[in-house]
């Protein structure tokens, strides 16, 4: 693989890190509320990439406004992805999360004018089929409630308004890697993004409890995974050769890591047709990237 490819294999690695995270935020919430653990993972990714201040600082003053829109989008991402993974299986949520790829694509197509060729069409119909059919489910699975039917609308609402924004955080970031760096992305999009959660305490008033958040050893994994996923996308997105459209299709690979912890892990029933619906999705990748 050439160089001007590598951006290949950094967003697969930020797609496959992302599973991991929904897993352990999953776990981080099971001892704290959604405003903590977002708060304190945020907090932390920020201490993580303190040490970058003196190239963050150079960073032109125009672009300010930009980044606390991108944090802002994510602000609003994260309360209600949080929210959602809180109240859904792992599993459900995983395959929903890959909605974000029609989202992502139209922007894509419509904003930066990138033209699908015939394989990323036929990648992009697999995926969109395998979304699909997350809601039929086989005959057996059909004598008690479907996971879909079980959860309350309000948290699927969620779940897709997630997505949207997600969709055009990561627009926000590939217009934004062509003029700063990765460094100085990263740094003020933390920082923005631990005021506004600080802000929002502070204003609703929602009690907290320090000593409870910095003994959730789950937030300090997330906050680790987050810096590192984050960090590979952010330089993807700053290659030339990288597109949208594709890097999309290629960040659904977590999918199958959190079909699998919801199997396994949290000993979910059903997943057999998830993982039928994943392996469609998969294979569109597949096609994508050709």
């Amino acid at each position: 693989m050439g160089i001007e490819m590598m951006w290949i294999p950094l967003v697969l690695l930020y797609g496959v890190l992302k599973g991991v995270r929904e897993i352990v935020k999953k776990k981080a919430l099971e001892k704290n509320s959604t405003i903590e653990v977002l708060f304190m993972y945020t907090f932390l990714s920020f201490l993580f990439v303190l040490p970058e201040v003196k190239e963050a600082v150079e960073m032109e003053t125009r672009f300010y406004l930009y980044v606390a829109l991108k944090s802002f989008v994510i602000f609003l991402a994260w309360m209600f992805s949080f929210k959602a993974i809180k109240k859904m299986p792992i599993s459900l949520y995983g395959v929903l999360d890959l909605s974000r790829v029609l989202f992502a694509t139209l922007l894509g197509v419509f904003v930066l004018q990138e033209v699908l060729n015939g394989y990323q069409v036929v990648g992009l119909l697999f995926v969109s089929a395998g979304l699909l059919l997350l809601k039929y489910q086989p005959r057996a699975g059909r004598q008690g409630e479907t996971a879909a039917q079980s959860v309350e609308m309000k948290y699927v609402i969620m779940a897709f308004a997630s997505c949207v924004l997600n969709a055009v955080s990561g627009l926000l970031d590939k217009l934004l890697m062509k003029q700063i760096s990765s460094a100085q992305l990263q740094f003020w999009y933390m920082f923005f993004l631990v005021t506004m959660y600080l802000a929002f305490i502070l204003c609703t008033r929602t009690p907290v409890n320090i000593r409870s958040m910095a003994r959730n050893q789950w937030v300090w994994i997330l906050s680790i995974l987050f810096v590192i996923a984050d960090r590979a996308l952010f330089i993807a997105n700053g290659m030339p050769g990288s597109r949208v459209t594709v890097m999309t299709l290629l960040k659904q690979a977590g999918c199958v890591v959190t079909i699998l912890a919801g199997r396994y892990l949290f000993k979910e029933k059903n997943t057999t047709h998830k993982m039928f619906c994943a392996g469609i999705i998969i294979a569109g990748i597949v096609i994508a990237v050709l």
